[in-house]
């Protein structure tokens, strides 16, 4: 998904110093026994002496990269605090997420149980499940925002955490615990970088480079396995690692969990969580599993080595936005893109198809008005959740289009992936970019046009250039692209997906009303086959391969009973909206601009 914070970006796999540091950590154990419970897990923190400013226990609100309200306080169950000789303290709840220590000078142990966040109920802000936490019979999700918090002024402390779970499971994580089962963190931001997935996992490696790349694969019924989708992932990422040059990590996890909802996905500095459908993994399944994996794979560098300092010193008790989410996400998106087209495999018209959906989704789904910078700052607001999916939409295109600006201004000699690497050669995950002027400071590394370009594309929501930039490098772009085609037709209709898998009749053209199909029915059936959500699209192809005025059947259902009628098509124009092609009338200069487009510089 997301942002994310840098967290533990100088070395995420530091288990073998920070033993040195044990008497400063904090020190939690977790317990999970699914024979006893599949809805709780219970948390004990020793604590060192504590000072009086530190006497308040908090729980986050929010966390990196998931630009929504949490409030894990919610989740929390009989917290406790007791002294060194095992007597109960005074605790008190002040808020959502915090709880006041009576005598934090004499506090040295903090008990609580956490309610999992997949299935506890709650009356708003549910939290997305790659983000939270599950316990299940034969596994369990752990983000460790969700289950652990700190004393008042001490998330940079160091910590370590011991998970207690059956034996029969193993574990998966960008962290490598020591010898004892401890997983030692650097801070709070660290240990939240750094999920842990349990269970019946399989599990596969790679090398990329110096890099160890692990795969954790957890799949209900066992129909995906972690071999067979990293040998899928394999090609991606020997692209990323020729877009990147060098990998800025020695080692990344990604966790897959595989079950019966697709929800997405969360990026970490050494790792990534999935939370997805379980199906067979046909090419077609195993390639859109790359595409997101290729997006949270990217964040390695942005935000890992490019982030401001809103992300660098993460608050987690006032969720705060920044503006450059445009650099995190959209950025993220058309690179994981571009390098899969850069290596070849995708093809020109399949990337080109994957411009037209995105630019569909930004005219059709979100408010074109609605600036990036706009939408980064207010990403946790209910105004900036409806707007939040064309990041990935608006934000990838406005990279691309920087990436031709860039192209045209350097003569073909340095486009985005160029300015961005050089971008990680000056700050690095340790030094971040500036909130307030980074936008004046890659200007400066660039062109003064950029700067332009950033006010009106990025900064403000001027329509995006898309004509005049992709003509550059000899692609057409028409907002509405007449084939000259006649196609058979039923008129304009709407549709919507209904509980348990089916599809209703919002809006009914007079065509449709004409045969008896009222708004509210039921849509069942197109020529005898079943139409769900999923194959929705295919029976639209299917309508449009019919010869215009034949007549076809479809089956409704309305107040439960079913019925079968019979409708003349119409004939309609074909036109192809947000339609990209390449010329191929293209000029030498625009050809030469598109292989320099086509290829890692």
């Amino acid at each position: 998904m997301t942002i994310f914070s840098r967290l533990g970006a100088l070395a995420g796999l530091l288990g073998a110093t920070l033993p040195a540091l044990a008497q400063q950590e904090l020190a939690y154990t977790v317990d999970i026994d699914p024979t006893v419970s599949t809805n709780e897990f219970r948390v004990t923190l020793q604590l060192p002496k504590l000072k009086k400013d530190q006497s308040v226990y908090q729980f986050a609100s929010t966390a990196p990269g998931t630009y929504q309200v949490m409030d894990i306080g919610r989740f929390v169950r009989k917290f406790e605090a007791f002294d060194g000789k095992g007597r109960s303290l005074e605790v008190k709840q002040l808020s959502a997420n915090q709880w006041q220590l009576a005598r934090p000078d004499k506090t040295r142990e903090i008990r609580y149980t956490v309610a999992e966040t997949w299935d506890t109920p709650v009356s708003e802000h549910r939290i997305y499940r790659m983000c939270g936490s599950s316990l299940e019979t034969d596994h369990a999700l752990l983000n460790w925002h969700t289950l652990v918090g700190y004393p008042q002024g001490m998330q940079a402390r160091p910590l370590s955490i011991k998970v207690n779970y059956p034996r029969e499971w193993k574990a998966g994580s960008a962290l490598v615990p020591d010898a004892q089962g401890r997983y030692h963190a650097r801070s709070y931001d660290h240990a939240v970088d750094s999920p842990l997935l349990l269970g019946r996992l399989t599990e596969a490696s790679t090398k990329l480079g110096d890099a160890e790349v692990a795969l954790y694969c957890y799949s209900k019924t066992d129909q995906i396995k972690a071999e067979p989708l990293l040998g899928h992932m394999q090609q991606m990422l020997k692209a990323a690692q020729s877009f990147l040059v060098e990998l800025p990590v020695k080692r990344y996890a990604f966790l897959y969990h595989f079950e019966d909802q697709d929800q997405g996905a969360w990026e970490h500095s050494y790792s990534s969580e999935y939370t997805l459908q379980e199906k067979p993994l046909t090419p077609d399944v195993a390639q859109a599993i790359t595409d997101m994996a290729a997006h949270e794979f990217f964040h390695i560098v942005t935000p890992l080595n490019l982030h401001s300092e809103v992300i660098e010193q993460f608050n987690f008790v006032q969720p705060t936005g920044s503006q450059h989410l445009w650099l995190y996400e959209g950025v993220t998106e058309w690179a994981a893109h571009a390098m899969q087209l850069r290596a070849g495999l995708v093809p020109l018209d399949q990337y080109l198809n994957t411009l037209h959906n995105k630019v569909a989704y930004d005219h059709l789904r979100a408010d074109t008005t609605y600036s990036l910078t706009r939408l980064g700052l207010r990403s946790f607001s209910d105004e900036g959740q409806q707007q939040y999916g064309n990041i990935y939409q608006r934000g990838a295109m406005t990279a691309g289009l920087l990436d031709l600006r860039l192209l045209e201004l350097s003569g073909g000699k340095r486009g985005l992936r160029e300015v961005l690497l050089e971008l990680t050669r000056q700050y690095g995950p340790s030094k971040p970019i500036s909130e307030q002027t980074f936008f004046d400071d890659f200007t400066r590394l660039t062109y003064p046009e950029i700067g332009d370009f950033f006010r009106r594309y990025v900064q403000n929501a001027e329509p995006l250039p898309l004509q005049e930039y992709f003509a550059k490098v000899g692609i057409r772009y028409e907002a509405a692209h007449r084939t000259g085609r006649k196609l058979a037709s039923l008129g304009t209709n709407g549709y919507a997906a209904q509980a348990g898998g089916g599809v209703q009749f919002t809006q009914v053209s007079p065509a449709l009303q004409a045969c008896g199909v009222a708004p509210g029915d039921a849509f069942v059936a197109f020529a005898g086959t079943a139409v769900t959500p999923q194959t929705l699209a295919a029976t639209f192809a299917e309508l449009q391969s019919r010869p215009p005025g034949s007549e076809v059947e479809l089956t409704v259902r309305r107040d439960g009973a079913e019925k079968k009628v019979r409708c003349r098509t119409q004939e309609k124009e074909e036109i192809k909206r947000y339609h990209f092609a390449a010329q191929p009338d293209a000029g030498p200069a625009q050809l030469t601009l598109r292989q320099a487009w086509m290829k890692n510089l």
